[in-house]
């Protein structure tokens, strides 16, 4: 049997599915050690189902624990290695401001602080070395460096991404000095150009694995106590890596949590026939937002986490502090605001009855009728109107408004926050939201899709039989996956059909042999830009995509930039920046039975709230639902046309 556990905000989701059987299990989060929510919710799928540890052939899992450290500033002690006169990249970072109109925003301070910033006695040059690392030099900088006594150590230096054999040669020097510190390379890390992003993503790196290399250590062992086997970790590529490859890299596993819900958005967009759906997943800290084409979610080569860049291969998830615990407040200018702050799993929200007191977006929800406080949510939580009635009545006297007007008003902020993010992706992008199809999942993601699809004009929601524990599913249908990447910098003669394909294959030998597998299926993605731009397009090429010559490449990027920026230019050279290749696996078999809810067949008119296993979902006057054969629910405006 395949088993799925993903950790929320609030809850955490175990899917667990083979065999005919189609398991589905929740328990409370645990944000002082998230293992302990994890084996909760095993231990709830196998009881469940009946069945036994053993039965369990793959146990997958997607987590937060490198997203919260980074969020919180919680990082192992760094110290940073770069070439002398560049050791402060990270603190410079580039001219743009945090925030355009507020001269006062700063961006994040950097993980490793100035006194533990070392300069290496080199310097590479695109060609080559300007001035050598002698073996006497790596030494002493490896002394200079185990003075401070640092847990991790992350490794800088000029044009790695070409020449790297400087920072192996520093790396070989740490590991006699500082022989049980974690070591992160850029070179090994990101390997491509434009140093502060480099820098940053392996000080975010170094500065985090050895934080979740002890949380995945610790759940290995709880896993391999309770008689499961290893398990395989989401990175945010949207694939499975074993523990030890996502310890010694944590900078690959910061959207773990968001690509597992991404992947089962997939997977629920393959199943409806949409081949074009915006995806919404509303749990209870936040809102993901993302973009499905063609059964496939979009990906970015580079992801700002906690305003801080990461380079490296993302599935390209837009986050927003709007989820089912998202606390209402009045700000200083009188205005009802929601988020971003949670009430978390901890107390969780007033309707909970754990002792939380502020209003959330689930208590307006009760109020409106659109949860029952006679009907146990997902996880057993009875809903206690009274306490929900009383946080909402304070917000609402503050804003000298009627409960249920105050009600109203927090789930229509929420509403436009989460319309505002699926904006980002799409409208701001050159797509057009309307010719999409809008799948809904997370806890509370159906009881807020339909309503947010009348903002946008969408015709389609699709709510999944198992929307409430999707990412936990996605986790269970995600196959293996391992990234190379590297800049090539190629123009003009440069740019030939042979060298692409030498850049290619190279590339796709160090993933299938970091994957383990070689005959692994590889595809590449080409970052193009016209000469003399600042940024690349990123244009994947499917596994059997013809070759790509110059000529394929430019006609490929050349339509990508029109439908993005509305022109093309025919007399300018297009340069290829990047290469980036990935080696996956075959995924599970991905057919889910439907379980709980109406049956197959039923038709749904608004206005109605259905409840479904692990969620809710409200269908307005205008609207109707026809369940699939799936379990999925097809909610279509009325008169409306089929998008997506």
């Amino acid at each position: 049997m395949l088993l799925g556990v993903d950790v929320g905000g609030t809850f955490t989701d175990a899917v667990l599915l083979g065999d005919g059987v189609f398991v589905t299990a929740k328990a409370p989060s645990t944000p002082e050690d998230q293992s302990l929510g994890v084996m909760a919710a095993v231990e709830a799928a196998l009881a469940r189902a009946g069945r036994a540890p053993a039965d369990v052939r793959v146990f997958a899992h997607g987590m937060t624990v490198a997203t919260n450290a980074l969020l919180e500033g919680r990082a192992a002690r760094t110290a940073l290695v770069a070439t002398e006169g560049f050791t402060d990249v990270v603190e410079l970072g580039r001219q743009a401001r945090a925030q355009l109109y507020r001269l006062c925003a700063a961006r994040p301070a950097p993980l490793v602080p100035p006194e533990l910033r070392f300069g290496a006695p080199e310097r590479m040059t695109p060609d080559g070395p300007l001035r050598p690392l002698t073996a006497d030099g790596a030494t002493a900088l490896a002394e200079d460096v185990a003075a401070v006594a640092p847990e991790a150590v992350a490794v800088v230096l000029l044009h790695a991404y070409r020449h790297p054999r400087h920072e192996m040669a520093i790396r070989d020097a740490l590991a006699q000095a500082l022989p049980n510190a974690h070591v992160s390379l850029s070179h090994e890390v990101v390997g491509t150009f434009r140093e502060y992003e480099r820098a940053a993503t392996t000080e975010v790196d170094a500065a985090l694995s050895p934080l979740l290399g002890r949380y995945l250590r610790r759940l290995a062992e709880r896993a391999r106590a309770a008689g499961l086997p290893e398990p395989a970790i989401m990175q945010s590529s949207g694939g499975l890596a074993d523990v030890a490859s996502a310890a010694a890299h944590a900078a690959r596993t910061v959207l773990s949590g968001p690509a597992a819900g991404a992947a089962g958005a997939a997977f629920a967009a393959r199943a409806a026939g949409a081949e074009r759906a915006l995806c919404l997943d509303m749990g209870g800290t936040s809102a993901d937002v993302c973009l499905v084409h063609d059964d496939a979610v979009a990906e970015t080569g580079t992801s700002e986490i906690a305003g801080r860049p990461v380079a490296l291969p993302t599935l390209d998830v837009h986050t927003v502090g709007a989820g089912g615990g998202s606390i209402a407040w009045r700000d200083a200018g009188g205005a009802l605001r929601v988020g971003p702050r949670s009430a978390g799993a901890v107390p969780g929200p007033a309707c909970y009855g754990r002792g939380g007191a502020e209003p959330t977006v689930t208590d307006a929800n009760l109020l409106l009728g659109h949860l029952r406080d006679d009907v146990p949510l997902a996880g057993g939580i009875v809903l206690d109107r009274a306490a929900a009635e009383h946080a909402v009545g304070a917000l609402a006297r503050e804003l000298g408004l009627d409960r249920l007007e105050c009600a109203a008003g927090i789930v229509r902020v929420a509403n436009a926050e989460m319309t505002r993010a699926l904006r980002v992706v799409s409208v701001e992008r050159g797509i057009d939201p309307r010719e999409h199809a809008l799948i809904a999942f997370g806890g509370a993601g159906p009881l807020h899709a339909v309503a947010i699809a009348q903002e946008l004009g969408i015709e389609r929601v699709i709510a999944p039989r198992s929307s409430g524990v999707l990412a936990a599913l996605g986790l269970v249908v995600a196959p293996h996956r391992r990234d190379a990447q590297r800049s090539v910098l190629r123009a003009g003669a440069s740019l030939t059909a042979e060298a692409v394909a030498a850049d290619v294959a190279e590339l796709a030998a160090a993933a299938r042999a970091a994957l383990g597998e070689p005959d692994a299926q590889v595809a590449a993605t080409y970052e193009l830009r016209y000469r003399g731009q600042a940024f690349e397009l990123a244009i994947p090429f499917a596994p059997d995509a013809p070759p790509a010559t110059p000529e394929v490449l430019r006609a490929a990027f050349e339509a990508a930039h029109e439908e993005r920026y509305g022109y093309r230019d025919a007399e300018e050279q297009v340069e290829l920046v990047t290469v980036r290749v990935s080696a996956t696996t075959p995924a599970p078999p991905s057919a889910a039975p439907a379980h709980g809810g109406p049956p197959a067949g039923t038709t749904l008119r608004g206005p109605t709230i259905v409840p479904l296993p692990e969620s809710t979902l409200a269908i307005p006057r205008g609207w109707t639902g026809t369940v699939r054969e799936d379990g999925a629910i097809d909610v279509r405006r009325d008169g409306g046309g089929a998008a997506g």
